[in-house]
């Protein structure tokens, strides 16, 4: 991980401006930059206020998600540096890894790390045939060192990230700054439908052991399952890999994910087990197997009421209105929540789309947020 200290100043003054066009970021790498506090010759890095976002790509290609959190922090601690403003507390800016969770099947990988989830078997993990020590020997790091990485609860004085929505409600509803109550817990599970490959012309109908259509009912389910309550959980079958995959054979075996999302960690332990029931009766009825095995879990984390209250400050002073809303999608800040006290701040995603080339959010919203970072790092400095 490398480190850049930024030195600060002595003489207070107000930072004005947007930040947006401040930020500047040249290298997409593991990154702490620090801002300590100034007492006399003295430095302190302990209680430090941290601003963070990853820098990330999964296997669709976008820009918003992820940049724009990485570089209004850079903003920040430039624009405090450049108004010569002397905080209480040091300022750390953090960019995450491997967020995304696509490779190994678990995100949140480089602020889990931090929070202390973490164990040796771990390194053990096989994804695309590297293990995971392998493929963090690969970007230049040292596996064996990976705990080094732990932070203690109570290190940091908070954590602020701020994001594009990647939903709609912001646009539809016309407002322009987000304030996250929480997010939610994330269950993901890796099902394996094996069933028995045989010639497509020769076999009858009646005597098929199709592991592709086990996962149809299977998908079908899911979807009818999660729906078949109130709330505002959700549930995707997102990847499905088919064996052997030609067009003259009947499907012998069938991988696929499910996951399922919600602020409540008991409601998915539910779903979870209705699914797992009714993917029993499936197998029974296509003569096939179905083996569940529970890959992740990312916690719900509630966003401290103190924070969220300096961002609605932040805002109110820029005469920018908000709402308070869930984050359906997971953020590192989730993570964070069990160090220190948590907030994000979000803005506009247009059409509410993300995870996708048609992913944007204007310019105007990404520097409004960025303002309102300033602001709410501001707001915390001062508790």
């Amino acid at each position: 991980m490398r480190v850049l200290t930024i030195r600060p100043v002595n003489e207070p003054s107000q930072p004005t401006g947007r930040l947006a066009s401040q930020a500047r970021c040249t290298e997409r790498s593991r990154l702490i930059v620090k801002r300590p506090v100034v007492k006399g010759s003295s430095v302190r890095f302990s209680r430090t206020v941290w601003s963070a976002r990853q820098l990330h790509r999964t296997e669709s290609v976008y820009g918003c998600d992820g940049d724009l959190g990485s570089l209004a922090a850079l903003g920040v601690l430039e624009a405090l540096t450049a108004a010569n403003r002397r905080t209480r507390h040091p300022l750390e800016m953090v960019i995450w890894s491997a967020e995304e969770g696509v490779a190994f099947s678990r995100g949140l990988n480089g602020s889990r790390v931090v929070a202390g989830d973490v164990k040796p078997s771990d390194m053990d993990q096989v994804w695309n045939g590297m293990t995971r020590a392998d493929a963090i020997r690969k970007v230049g790091g040292d596996p064996g060192r990976i705990t080094d990485a732990i932070r203690p609860r109570g290190a940091h004085h908070c954590y602020l990230e701020l994001h594009i929505e990647q939903g709609g409600t912001l646009e539809r509803q016309g407002i322009p700054v987000g304030v996250v109550e929480g997010i939610v817990a994330i269950d993901r599970h890796e099902v394996t439908v094996i069933g028995f490959a045989n010639h497509a012309g020769t076999t009858p109908m009646a005597g098929r052991q199709d592991a592709l259509l086990a996962a149809s009912h299977l998908t079908i389910a899911v979807r009818q399952i999660v729906s078949s309550e109130p709330g505002r959980q959700v549930g995707t079958v997102g990847r499905l890999d088919v064996t052997p995959n030609a067009p003259n054979v009947i499907p012998g075996a069938a991988r696929l994910t499910i996951e399922l999302r919600d602020l409540s960690a008991e409601k998915l332990t539910r779903l979870a087990e209705r699914i797992r029931v009714r993917a029993a009766e499936i197998a029974k009825e296509t003569k096939t197997s179905i083996e569940f095995t529970s890959s992740s879990h990312n916690p719900p984390a509630n966003a401290a009421v103190e924070v969220q209250q300096a961002i609605e400050r932040s805002a109110g002073r820029l005469g920018l209105a908000t709402e308070r809303m869930p984050s359906g999608a997971g953020h590192d800040a989730q993570m964070m929540a069990q160090l220190s006290p948590m907030g994000m701040i979000f803005v506009p995603s247009v059409g509410g789309i993300s995870h996708s080339p048609l992913e944007l959010t204007h310019w105007d919203d990404c520097a409004r947020g960025a303002d309102v970072l300033l602001g709410a790092v501001l707001e915390m400095d001062r508790t």
